[in-house]
């Protein structure tokens, strides 16, 4: 399960969020990718295994026309013989194709995301938060924008370690207009699972709505990586829309 001292349950809407660390003994990098939406554009989505990764597609092609289909439908996790890609847009394929010549998780976001600026989804101005796995070692990063309009770039080292993981997302948590944005370093956490199914249903528990709240879930990934060959890997996706 997740560890996260009450971090989830405490956030009422954390907008997209990542999830970086490791398992409880197997060794296995976690990573955990999950989808919170306010709007009827962003609850008609679900994530699928496809064309090498998972992505975030459509539930209901009439409903995602209300939103900003650039912004909602993308790779969200996208796999590679050195590991794996993993962010909030298509800034995913840049992470991908950065891998095979990157020394290390931070210079392949580093350089990546070189190109890529904040969300145009004013007066919001969403985060892009990234991440990617490298053998043993990962990264996660968050292009945000500053007080005067400009773009501030940060990378951060994950070193997991059994039971350890970093969390970062696009928004701080209240549900309020508008919505504050993350800032900062990735927060600090723990990841206590044996499986990614284990990993997976934990947090979408977590996301629980509170009594009479919105129920914001949309998705659940999470894919476990061996660190000795990243070809080896297993996912597990829950989807709000197909639970009973």
């Amino acid at each position: 399960m997740i560890h996260t001292s009450g971090l989830l349950s405490a956030l009422e809407y954390p907008g997209r969020f990542i999830i970086i660390g490791a398992g409880r003994e197997s060794g296995e990098v976690y990573v955990v990718y999950a989808i919170t939406g306010r709007s009827v554009s962003s609850q008609a989505r679900k994530l699928v295994v496809r064309d090498g990764g998972i992505w975030v597609q459509p539930t209901d092609e009439e409903a995602l026309k209300k939103g900003n289909a650039d912004l909602l439908v993308y790779p969200a996790v996208l796999f590679h013989d050195r590991g794996l890609a993993v962010s909030n847009g298509r800034q995913t394929l840049d992470i991908r194709d950065r891998l095979e010549a990157a020394g290390n998780p931070q210079c392949a976001l580093a350089e990546a995301l070189d190109r890529w600026d904040y969300e145009p989804d004013a007066p919001i101005y969403t985060p892009r938060i990234s991440g990617c796995v490298i053998g043993d070692k990962a990264a996660l990063s968050l292009v945000r924008r500053g007080p005067g309009g400009e773009t501030l770039r940060g990378v951060f080292a994950v070193g997991p370690a059994p039971r350890a993981a970093r969390f970062v997302s696009t928004y701080l948590g209240p549900n309020r207009e508008p919505l504050p944005c993350f800032e900062g370093e990735p927060l600090v956490t723990s990841l206590d699972a044996r499986a990614p199914e284990e990993a997976a249903e934990s947090v979408y528990e977590s996301l629980r709505p509170r009594a009479e709240g919105k129920d914001f879930r949309v998705a659940v990934a999470c894919v476990a990586v061996s660190p000795a060959d990243p070809r080896r890997r297993e996912a597990h996706i829950i989807n709000r829309h197909e639970r009973t």
